[in-house]
């Protein structure tokens, strides 16, 4: 083959730093928000948190512009100018003659080479204050914990304390013992040297584990469980052993909710199995997650939606981030025309400074106008709840804003908003439709509403099946099929009709 030179035309989206920067940013949740603005703070000297006498000063003077003003807004509420603070046109206008920064940056790299998905959410780590050192540098006390702080303070032999450390071992972290006890027998065989470890030696301490707080651990099934549980009650608890009866020998029954078969069996009228029934649910049927439970997660809501003089105003939350400018000081110390390596730091510091406040801006105000929209067209579930919700999609927002799908679905990825019916994320919103028989369209969300209501109010010795829940459906013209009623009432993990069967 011989070698040679060919011209190529051709197109291809490339993005300059300033836009890469600020789609990482827009994608960004408000934890990792905070995190990426504590860097550039610690990185760039040109930029400074805005101080609190100053942050008061620049809200008089907005209150004082809008009162002139004298309009009302409406859903949507004013892009939040103290971002950027305009401090790069103060520095410029205390520097006369100073040559001015290029706002952009040359294009230098392809779209395909810059764009990632959307990160996973960072961990909470140091955030402002210490005001709550002891709840978040505090370890969470795990149900394996608890039990082996009993079981320390518990008198036993070297034998006995080595056979209830292999039973510990062997819960899990719903308080069940997960092997069976030939086979800890087995491995406590394969340890002793001389005197070997007999069976009934690990059944009397399990019998004495089994005396451990919660009640009903270091059960090897549920109607061990119970019976624990119920063997910790008092004596002269009401319908006590008419329970310990249930449970011994009809808790199949009781399981299937076949309420006929129990009531022959166990001899009991209808008001004495449903007094034994509210002593039954009363009792713990995973008693490990008592202790052993996750820790909470906290949501800070990026946008705030409340209502003022009749309409719905939305806007950004003021304590997701600091609020940051160019410090003037140091801008005023770059000289004109000096190609000093020290100026020329400064200079390539203020122009990074500039760009991550422009981008922190565009962000604001993009999620501001996504959340405005989002707002206008749902202001029915604002009003009413979730029965009102209207369908919506992406591409809705997208031609609302004159922007791209995949800018909207960054958007509204990891942010939520608070309203007065709580805090949701902005993907919250956005639901298929249902054909109704007027021609219109229902929400998927408004549909489990509705699915919701109507289980709540059924009968609960005859609760209304998935092919009744949509027949009752289509009576109100909606037209949807009993696969798609099961589907959403397993996504509200509601149970079915057989198992949601009470004896009342």
């Amino acid at each position: 083959m011989k070698a040679s030179l060919q011209l190529k035309l051709g197109q291809s989206l490339t993005m300059t730093p300033q836009l890469q920067q600020a789609i990482r940013l827009l994608q960004l949740s408000t934890l990792d928000l905070q995190q990426e603005i504590q860097q550039a703070l610690d990185s760039n000297p040109m930029l400074e948190t805005q101080e609190e006498d100053d942050r008061a000063e620049t809200e008089q003077n907005d209150d004082r512009n809008d009162a002139e003003d004298g309009q009302d807004q409406d859903a949507s509420a004013t892009e939040d100018d103290s971002w950027g603070d305009d401090s790069s046109q103060e520095w410029e206008a205390d520097n006369n003659g100073s040559e001015s920064i290029p706002d952009d940056l040359p294009v230098d790299t392809a779209w395909d080479d810059i764009y990632q998905p959307s990160p996973a959410p960072a961990s909470r780590g140091d955030d402002e204050g210490d005001s709550d050192f002891e709840s978040r540098n505090s370890v969470s006390e795990t149900l394996h914990d608890h039990l082996e702080w009993q079981l320390n303070l518990t008198p036993m032999g070297d034998r006995d304390r080595a056979i209830a450390h292999s039973l510990l071992d062997a819960v899990d972290e719903r308080g069940y013992l997960t092997s069976p006890l030939d086979e800890i027998h087995s491995g406590l065989m394969d340890d002793a040297d001389e005197d070997p470890v007999e069976l009934d030696e690990i059944e009397a301490v399990l019998r004495r584990l089994q005396h451990f707080d919660p009640a009903g651990v270091f059960a090897r099934d549920l109607q061990e469980c119970l019976l624990i549980q119920l063997n910790q009650l008092p004596p002269d608890t009401p319908w006590l052993p008419q329970a310990r009866l249930v449970i011994t020998h009809y808790i199949n029954l009781l399981g299937n909710r076949d309420y006929a078969q129990l009531l022959r069996r166990s001899r009991l009228k209808e008001d004495q199995l449903r007094d034994v029934l509210a002593l039954i649910t009363q009792l713990n049927p995973r008693p490990g997650s008592a202790i052993d439970q996750a820790e909470p997660d906290y949501v800070i809501p990026d946008v705030i939606v409340r209502k003022h003089q009749g309409r719905w105003r939305v806007e950004l939350n003021p304590e997701i981030a600091p609020r940051i400018r160019v410090n003037a000081s140091y801008a005023s110390l770059i000289r004109r025309a000096d190609s000093s390596a020290d100026n020329t730091y400064m200079r390539d510091q203020l122009q990074e400074a500039k760009w991550f406040i422009k981008s922190l801006q565009s962000r604001n105000e993009t999620l501001l106008k996504v959340a405005t929209r989002i707002v206008e067209h749902q202001q029915g579930f604002l009003d009413h709840g979730e029965e009102a919700m209207k369908p919506l999609i992406l591409s809705d927002i997208a031609q609302a804003v004159e922007m791209h799908e995949s800018t909207i679905s960054r958007v509204t990825t990891q942010k939520y908003m608070h309203t007065p019916r709580g805090i949701f994320e902005l993907k919250y919103f956005f639901s298929s439709h249902v054909s109704t028989d007027e021609g219109g369209e229902c929400s998927s969300t408004a549909i489990r509403a509705m699915i919701k209501k109507l289980i709540a109010a059924e009968t609960p010795k005859k609760p209304l099946s998935d092919s009744k829940i949509a027949a009752m459906l289509g009576e109100q013209g909606i037209k949807v099929a009993r696969r798609t009623v099961a589907k959403y009432r397993e996504a509200m993990h509601i149970p079915p009709s057989n198992e949601r069967k009470r004896l009342v």
